[in-house]
């Protein structure tokens, strides 16, 4: 087939790669514009603009891409199918109509459920253990549209948004081809999404980082999880940024309060929550890298009963 494929992060890069090695035609890859990222702000691609490049295939990359120049600039591609991931714009009907067999998404959720932007973030910090990619068939409504396929995927307790986004990344680049051989053939029976199983989910902010310790130990290692790598879950220790990287609940009693070192030993530091311990082994002083337990309290005095997050 003739594609044109819609993407940005890493997450889209692996659907790619399978179109790609599949033989289809993939005439242009539409990403957002490059970005000054990192403290040098040195200007970077996308991932999926990276991969792209290095394939030799045409990268457009509009600012707006609901423009009248950019809509143009899209039918001169004459594809049969726009195939959308995590794109990062959205598609105005001129252009969910231009191609023969239409845009179809490849979202990280099991729709109707976390429809919206973070899906995956979203997944790991309510507590639900599964997930998935559904197929859509893209229509002008944010995740509305008729279901064609969809892939489970079970939820460890230590994953996080990076480890649960590659899986992700893999059950979607594994479903894409299959399903638009099906979407050619004629072999798909279209699901209407039912709105009132639907749940929408918006973007992540950097401040939903910040650790309230009033809260129980397994909501709190459910929120740092989730917002591992970006933006990442973060207190303060002696007037310093701490960020959290890996943890995981206790079943242990508190004994003190919320935010207090309740014991340490050379893997872990132990703090208090509103419910329960919460068992800490990696984490980040500001101004450091990040590292273990064990070699963060070799530069670090932390003791009993101090206070984090003051």
């Amino acid at each position: 087939m003739k594609i044109v494929f819609m993407g940005t992060p890493e997450y889209a890069v692996g659907a790619l790669e399978a179109l790609w090695k599949a033989g289809h035609d993939i005439r242009a890859v539409v990403t957002q514009p490059d970005k000054p990222k990192g403290r040098g702000k040195e200007v970077q691609m996308s991932p999926v603009k990276q991969f792209a490049v290095s394939h030799d295939i045409s990268v457009f990359q509009p600012v707006r891409i609901k423009k009248p120049e950019a809509v143009e600039q899209l039918k001169t591609y004459e594809a049969d199918v726009f195939v959308v991931a995590a794109f990062g714009q959205i598609l105005s009907q001129e252009i969910l109509d231009m191609p023969r067999f239409g845009c179809i998404n490849i979202h990280a959720s099991l729709l109707p459920k976390y429809r919206g932007a973070a899906p995956i973030q979203w997944a790991i910090i309510n507590g639900e253990e599964k997930t998935g990619v559904t197929i859509m068939q893209m229509d002008a409504g944010v995740d509305t549209g008729d279901m064609l396929f969809k892939s489970e995927v079970a939820i460890a307790p230590e994953d996080t948004y990076a480890s649960l986004q590659d899986k992700l990344a893999r059950a979607g680049a594994d479903l894409i081809v299959p399903a638009l051989a099906a979407v050619e053939k004629g072999e798909v029976k279209p699901e209407h999404q039912n709105a009132s199983d639907s749940s929408y989910v918006g973007m992540i902010d950097k401040s939903m980082g910040q650790i309230d310790f009033a809260r129980p130990a397994a909501e709190t290692a459910r929120l740092i999880r989730g917002l591992n790598p970006w933006p990442s879950a973060y207190t303060s220790y002696k007037g310093k940024k701490l960020k959290i990287w890996e943890v995981s609940p206790c079943e242990e009693q508190a004994e003190g309060a919320p935010g207090m070192v309740k014991k340490l030993d050379k893997e872990a530091i132990y703090i208090n929550t509103g419910e329960g311990v919460l068992k800490v082994t990696q984490l980040q002083l500001e101004g450091k890298k990040r590292m273990q337990v064990k070699d963060f309290l070799l530069g670090c005095r932390m003791e009993k009963g101090e206070m984090l997050g003051c």
